[in-house]
């Protein structure tokens, strides 16, 4: 499985939490993806051997297009690029951009997956993450979506400052009422640079807690485990047949072709990523020069990288993998490392895989990282 990923740096308004690339001006966006269809052209022979199999619309904020410039877009991928007969093409959307009528023509097009933006169905957790759309928005938005889409995934944020886990309960049942088949929930982080890391550090904004994150995520957990969802990523539930593709082909290590600025790409050796900077991003597509870094990986980024995304997931690291891939010596390594965690039921080795328990799934990157093998 592969996958291309598109990156559109739009967004109305700039959320307080977000340090994803993105522009509040559209002044660009013309020039913007004719650049993206350009590097599609200039790429293709890095693909020339593989099949696409999904197709999704990151950023920013793609909904932000109309349907025929995502139609523009997906013509492109089709002309540079061996694409499977079905496959995924998920649209990343906020609820204030999708009305009946954009929904409608949406569901007319090539793309058969929505991800909406949905964050929490309270007024005052919006305001405060200062998100473009509001609650009554949101329910209407999915009810819409619902009619003329099988494959909807949302979003939640846990972990909000002043939120309640009564609130939160209530967010998840809100979700589950519409009967989407996957959501995807993180908690509410604070990274540098923000408008909220600064609102805190100001004490406008009270502090993110940590113990409430953490007991948001298991009523999480519970709920959601009980109305049929299978939690396959630390962030992600879907019932079966609607995990994201696309996201699990990262998970697992597959291939994939980031297109745009700030776009990241990786062919199993290398990671490549491109500039955050919507004007050098047009002016190199233009010249023919792809705005790209490289970086070759060594055999110790490698068994991280795998490790940090196996604990991760309901597959979990593949012992097997670990002792063909990488040899005896990192088993050995990655056993004993995991011994301290598997004694405190954090881990436990089920079928040769090393996974994380319920206890361990909050604190799979810091565990993860326990393992790293650092020269």
């Amino acid at each position: 499985m592969s996958g291309i990923y598109i990156h559109i740096p739009f967004c109305k308004q700039a959320c307080h939490y977000c340090d994803f690339h993105f522009s509040t001006s559209m002044k660009k966006k013309d020039q913007l993806i004719f650049a993206l269809a350009k590097e599609m052209e200039l790429r293709k022979d890095e693909f020339k051997n593989i099949t696409v199999e999904t197709i999704y619309f990151g950023g920013g904020t793609p909904s932000v297009l109309s349907a025929d410039e995502l139609q523009y877009l997906i013509d492109s991928v089709y002309l540079n690029y061996k694409v499977t007969d079905n496959p995924e093409v998920t649209l990343e959307a906020n609820p204030d951009d999708l009305n009946e009528e954009v929904i409608i023509k949406l569901s007319k097009s090539p793309i058969n997956r929505l991800s909406i933006g949905i964050q929490s169905f309270y007024e005052k957790d919006l305001k405060l993450m200062n998100r473009a759309h509001n609650a009554q928005e949101a329910k209407r938005c999915l009810q819409l979506a619902t009619l003329y889409f099988d494959n909807i995934s949302l979003d939640l944020i846990y972990g909000i400052p002043n939120s309640t886990n009564a609130e939160w309960l209530d967010n998840i049942q809100t979700a589950l009422s519409f009967g989407v088949p996957h959501i995807s929930s993180y908690a509410l982080t604070v990274e540098p640079k923000t408008a909220l890391a600064s609102f805190i550090a100001k004490g406008i904004i009270d502090n993110v807690d940590d113990d409430l994150a953490h007991e948001q995520f298991h009523i999480l957990i519970e709920q959601l485990e009980q109305a049929g969802f299978d939690h396959y990523e630390l962030s992600n539930f879907g019932k079966k047949g609607f995990y994201s593709k696309n996201n699990s082909a990262y998970w697992l290590g597959k291939p994939y072709l980031g297109i745009g600025p700030s776009a990241h790409s990786f062919n199993g050796d290398q990671r490549a990523w491109n500039v955050k900077n919507n004007a050098i991003y047009i002016s190199k597509i233009n010249l023919n020069q792809l705005p790209l870094e490289v970086e070759t990986l060594t055999v110790n980024d490698k068994y991280n990288e795998y490790v940090m995304t196996g604990l991760r997931t309901i597959w979990g690291v593949s012992l097997d993998k670990i002792e063909k891939q990488f040899g005896e010596s990192f088993l050995e390594y990655l056993l004993q490392q995991a011994n301290q965690y598997i004694n405190k039921q954090m881990l436990y080795i089920e079928d040769n895989n090393l996974k994380t328990t319920k206890t361990g799934k909050f604190l799979s990157d810091g565990i993860a990282s326990d393992l790293f093998k650092i020269i």
